[in-house]
């Protein structure tokens, strides 16, 4: 898994911000990726 899968998976409606905020929880991506695929501030 990376940032550009789940960005692209996000962006066609494949993952839910939930989903997007469990990659960042486990060390996936970033907040600030986070915050580039969703365009929320990652909040734990």
């Amino acid at each position: 898994m990376s940032y550009e899968i789940i960005k692209k998976n996000y962006d066609r409606g494949l993952w839910s911000k939930p989903m997007v905020k469990t990659a960042v929880s486990k060390g996936v991506i970033t907040p600030e990726q986070y915050k580039e695929i969703t365009g929320d501030d990652y909040v734990s």
